[in-house]
């Protein structure tokens, strides 16, 4: 096909590369000029423009950073997509935005689907990421052939914004899991216990997750680089605590890691890898 690739962030350009292994002529727009470079390197095109990236393409991927970026290219890819076009929206936003663009798209004939994933810049280079469907059940099976190549597990959780109010769930366990794993290590070391020993007997029982498998020694180690970064993380906990507000359900430890991400941020840790809610548990205890 031909696919619109806007957004080629930390996980936007390894999905996009692996678009192109797939055999796809993906178009790609970034506001930095190297990423699209980069695009062009693997054999994707370069495109000047949201516009430029979305003329002429059957299904348009939107890969961005928060809800204000969606909902200025969102209109861009409505008008200049061609009739039945295919808009997926893979970035992670607020439902109600995901409802609203699937609402002003179906007016213009364009197949709107908010598609978030999970499975961090590790999953898009490996093409394993888990990816939560929101939309029409036609227009989901139209996509397939495209999301079954950025990621392993694609499943269909509901209308528009469905996606999106599973993203939130998966944000506010995966951020659960670090403070907690940040906890464990605080109180192997403050105990005199070697943590990565725990960690691995850890990892290999009942409290073991994905979480435990790919950062725990990472962690152990202060290493922080971002996979995705705590900026990201704080705003999807607004997100999930927003979510739960709309619902009128009551989400405590969610409100707790929502703070503590909260905290990591104005301690000046937003640009490091959300593993780096260790930081503060640190701070915590001096």
């Amino acid at each position: 096909m031909n696919i619109g690739f806007v957004g080629l962030g930390i996980m936007g350009s390894p999905m996009a590369a692996n678009l192109v292994k797939a055999g796809h002529t993906v178009t790609g727009y970034d506001l930095g000029a190297e990423r699209v470079e980069r695009l062009a390197g693997l054999g994707g095109k370069g495109a000047a423009s949201v516009v430029d990236a979305v003329a002429g393409a059957d299904v348009v991927i939107t890969m961005l950073p928060d809800s204000p970026q969606v909902e200025e290219v969102a209109p861009l890819v409505v008008e200049y997509g061609r009739p039945n076009l295919l808009y997926v929206d893979m970035s992670t936003i607020r439902p109600e935005t995901s409802r609203e663009v699937a609402r002003r798209a179906a007016a213009a004939g364009v197949r709107a689907l908010d598609a978030p994933v999970s499975g961090g810049e590790r999953g898009a280079i490996d093409g394993t990421l888990s990816i939560m469907v929101g939309g029409a059940t036609e227009d989901v099976e139209a996509a397939r052939p495209v999301l079954g190549s950025l990621g392993t597990t694609v499943v269909h959780v509901g209308p528009a914004g469905a996606g999106q109010t599973v993203k939130a769930a998966n944000q506010l366990v995966v951020g659960g899991v670090y403070g907690l794993v940040s906890e464990a290590i605080v109180l192997l070391e403050a105990s005199g216990v070697d943590p990565v020993a725990g960690l691995d007997v850890l990892a290999a029982g009942l409290a073991g997750s994905r979480i435990l498998d790919l950062k725990r020694h990472t962690m152990v180690r202060r290493e922080f680089a971002p996979g995705f970064r705590i900026d990201l993380h704080h705003k999807d906990m607004g997100i999930a605590v927003a979510a739960a507000r709309e619902a009128g359900v009551s989400l405590p430890l969610t409100g707790q890691i929502a703070q503590l991400m909260a905290a990591a941020r104005a301690q000046g840790h937003g640009s490091l890898d959300h593993s780096a809610l260790l930081k503060v548990i640190e701070r915590l205890n001096g």
